[in-house]
């Protein structure tokens, strides 16, 4: 018997299936600079423990995009280290902040399966959940992603699609979140004055600012997360893959795409839940990523007066500014230069 794990393939993962990953990780304030290092995020709640203690914090939480990372990595060599692609995200809730010291694992069951009809490679959809050292949830989250067969002729389980919310209700979207003392939270150092009030449903916001991905800087952000797919890693393997070379990892555009979105949204300083996201096509190395927002819902949060939510749509693009506005054409197909459509809350000072 092989002591090695090949990772598992389409036709290994059965409805139902509960996956206990390996390697907890401790989490720590150099875990959180590289991350910086790596993104340019400036978020002021993130990068300050003076900023985020003032707004009721113990010190500064760990960026939540960074969290997402962190335990999408650990399902890898379980849920996808076989995969030609992650195709989307849903119903993804931000529990529990995380601060340095804090240590994560995850599980994860798997709740559908559909095969191509190339009957090459199936779409597997799982539910993780990251949790703290107490036990307490961090983070749960649906993706669905797309797995080789190990032998096309292997028979296919029955298809079976999970039912997934179109959004996280907002009454969830306070998780976490400290009361804010009145004027405690200073718009000036977070660097902007716009707040939850100052956006208007329908508003869409050039990000202006453009990052191009380097290849080291990819590889040393996917190694942080600890996510061992192949496609990012192997270009030895990939040299025979349709497009010739590595994928960057899609969660390095989202992590892009929120650092660029900065320019606009400073005070958006939580990422409450992801309700859906996509990534439309690859990103490789030398692309430079642009970002625009448009803002699909302002809502109130149930008992709580200080903070708001804003539901947005990111769309990132590759090698052309945003500042049209780039997103589908009339036949509803996604524009040429698209490679990230995200739906998600925020949650602002009010």
């Amino acid at each position: 018997m092989s002591k090695t794990n090949p990772g598992h393939f389409f036709e290994d993962f059965t409805l139902g299936q509960k996956i206990v990953h390996a390697t907890p990780r401790t989490v720590t304030e150099g875990d959180s600079a590289l991350y910086t290092a790596l993104t340019g995020s400036r978020f002021a709640v993130q990068s300050a423990d003076t900023f985020a203690m003032d707004i009721g914090y113990p010190s500064a939480p760990l960026d939540d995009v960074l969290v997402f990372h962190i335990v999408f990595g650990k399902t890898v060599p379980d849920i996808s280290l076989n995969a030609v692609a992650n195709l989307g995200y849903a119903n993804c809730r931000f529990i529990t902040p995380v601060f340095p010291g804090d240590t994560l694992q995850a599980t994860s069951e798997i709740i559908g399966l559909r095969e191509l009809s190339n009957g090459k490679a199936g779409v597997v959809y799982v539910r993780s959940t990251g949790t703290n050292q107490t036990g307490e949830s961090v983070l749960d989250y649906v993706r669905w992603v797309m797995v080789s067969k190990r032998d096309a002729t292997s028979p296919a389980p029955e298809a079976s699609f999970p039912e997934l919310p179109e959004r996280v209700g907002v009454e969830q979207l306070a998780e976490g979140v400290p009361d804010i003392q009145q004027n405690a939270y200073n718009r000036a150092l977070a660097g902007a004055r716009h707040v939850w009030g100052d956006y208007e449903p329908g508003e869409k916001i050039d990000h202006v600012d453009g990052m191009t991905i380097e290849e080291a800087e990819h590889q040393i952000a996917t190694r942080l997360y600890q996510n061992t797919a192949k496609v990012h890693f192997n270009a030895h393997l990939q040299a025979d893959s349709r497009f010739g070379q590595r994928l960057i990892y899609g969660g390095h555009v989202i992590s892009l795409a929120r650092a660029l979105s900065f320019n606009g949204l400073a005070n958006a300083f939580h990422v409450a839940a992801i309700n859906g996201g996509s990534h439309v096509a690859p990103c490789f190395a030398g692309d430079t990523v642009y970002a625009w927002s448009e803002i699909l819902e302002r809502e109130e949060i149930p008992v709580r007066s200080d903070i708001g939510a804003l539901r947005i749509r990111t769309i990132a693009v590759k090698n052309m500014d945003a500042s049209a506005f780039p997103y589908k054409t009339d036949d509803d197909a996604y524009a040429d230069g698209v490679i990230l459509d995200l739906d998600y809350w925020v949650v602002l000072p009010r």
